[in-house]
């Protein structure tokens, strides 16, 4: 029974030899064809250092379409790595799982040098993307080949490509995302852009110097829209309220005018809403009672009157409400209870409307006067714009002529002992002279 031992040792030293011949799951086939431009990775399998690749991304060819490593690499992105397994800090890439090779789906370029140029060789190999992204580079328009325009599926260009034009924007007709903000476009309106664009679900374009009217006409799945910070004119058109999928919505910081539509309440999924900053007039419309998912509610800085509809308490997810600076009148209809609710809550500034100082302490500072018992607001005393804060909690029906009469009583209370004191101060002089005459007469007898 001698050779068992020998006979155990040889097949303890097969298993090392056995396990090596396997692949690692991570570890990427050699592909039989290889770029010329593409380094042999290191085989290490545990580097120790930041700047050599990971066991996960160790192959001796990158697994990406050599078309495209080439398009990648005139674009100045590094290729030593592998963009499907490990896209580099600035550009960030995604594949698709083809064989043999892979083939890029989303693009990501940030923070590019002025001097980069994409031509239209290196953009017809990257025809495969449906999701391309330029983040702070500002580089020369882009010709687009009709592959790649008809493949994208979302577009990002924020303070890119210097110039952008409507035209050239409403070529991506496929598009479901689009995101352009911090560049010029040149476009008569939105529509322009988005008229064709029949699948898009989320569009902003901001501070962008659109200008232009608000198009007639959307396309129904739209669920979220940004034209915020631009130069959009004229008034809401009542045919955006048939976007009965609008979650988000802000056209804020634009020139629009004319009343809220008075079917705004048919956006029932809408949950923020931000129209600040135009010229709205006109009362807040009855409609919006109807909006049960409403968060965020953004009226201010507009020229919207009335009185401050009631069912507005009434909103139980409301956590913003901004209606400041406008010429809303009348008793402000919310309760110390609903404003502990909010987050964030805006009415100062409109000079017709005050707050019901019995149910709203007046330590809460609205920027609005208390009403007195005619539901108009009380007047701050000349000069003393704090005091009417400072006496808002009072029970009296003119919480400021009784801080006035607080004030009057203080400065009758410290004018007599000021007399006193003089009086006191005269006496005490004639005495001491009374005193130091007779002392001197004395001296001198």
């Amino acid at each position: 029974m001698a050779p068992g031992p020998p006979i155990l040792l040889i097949l303890l030293s097969l298993l090392p030899l056995s396990h090596s011949s396997s692949l690692s799951p991570h570890t990427t086939a050699i592909s039989p064809t290889k770029s010329p431009s593409a380094p042999t990775p290191l085989t290490s399998p545990a580097p120790t250092h930041s700047h050599l690749p990971s066991p996960s991304s160790s192959s001796s060819s990158s697994t990406l379409d050599p078309k495209q490593i080439r398009a990648l690499q005139s674009l100045n992105i590094p290729t030593s790595k592998d963009p499907c397994i490990q896209p580099s800090f600035h550009n960030a890439t995604a594949c698709d799982a083809s064989k043999p090779f892979r083939h890029l789906l989303s693009l990501r370029l940030s923070n590019c040098s002025d001097d980069l140029e994409m031509s239209i060789t290196a953009l017809k190999s990257l025809s495969t993307l449906t999701n391309l992204a330029f983040i702070n580079c500002p580089i020369s328009p882009i010709h687009f080949p009709s592959e790649l325009t008809s493949n994208l599926r979302s577009f990002t260009c924020i303070k890119s490509l210097k110039k952008l034009t409507g035209v050239w924007l409403g070529r991506m007709q496929n598009l479901t995302d689009l995101t352009v903000s911090g560049v010029t476009v040149n476009a008569s309106g939105p529509s322009i852009i988005l008229g064709n664009m029949k699948k898009l679900k989320s569009v902003t374009i901001t501070a962008s110097n659109l200008t232009g009217y608000l198009p007639k006409h959307w396309h129904l799945n739209v669920t979220h829209l940004d034209l915020s910070g631009n130069k959009l004119k004229g008034k809401i058109p009542s045919s955006l309220t048939q976007l009965e999928n609008l979650e988000f919505l802000n056209l804020s910081s634009n020139a629009l005018n004319g009343e809220i539509p008075s079917s705004f309440g048919d956006l029932i999924s809408l949950q923020n809403v931000s129209l600040a900053s135009n010229s709205l007039s006109g009362a807040v419309p009855d409609s919006m009672a109807a909006m049960p998912a409403l968060v965020h509610l953004d009226l201010g800085t507009n020229q919207l009157n009335g009185t401050i509809p009631k069912f507005i308490s009434e909103m139980k997810g409301l956590k913003y409400l901004n209606l400041e600076k406008n010429n809303f009148n009348g008793v402000m209809p919310f309760n110390a209870s609903f404003l502990q609710r909010l987050v964030v809550f805006k009415v100062g500034g409109n000079t017709n409307l005050c707050y019901n100082h019995s149910t709203i302490s007046s330590k809460v500072k609205l920027g609005i006067a208390p009403c007195d018992k005619h539901g108009l607001p009380i007047s701050p005393p000349p000069a003393r714009e704090s005091g009417g804060d400072s006496s808002g909690g009072s029970s009296s029906d003119d919480d400021y002529s009784m801080g006035d009469d607080i004030n009057h009583k203080e400065s009758h209370h410290h004018g007599p002992s000021k007399v006193v004191l003089g009086v006191a101060i005269g006496l005490s002089s004639i005495v001491f002279l009374i005193v130091f005459l007779i002392l001197l007469s004395k001296w001198c007898g």
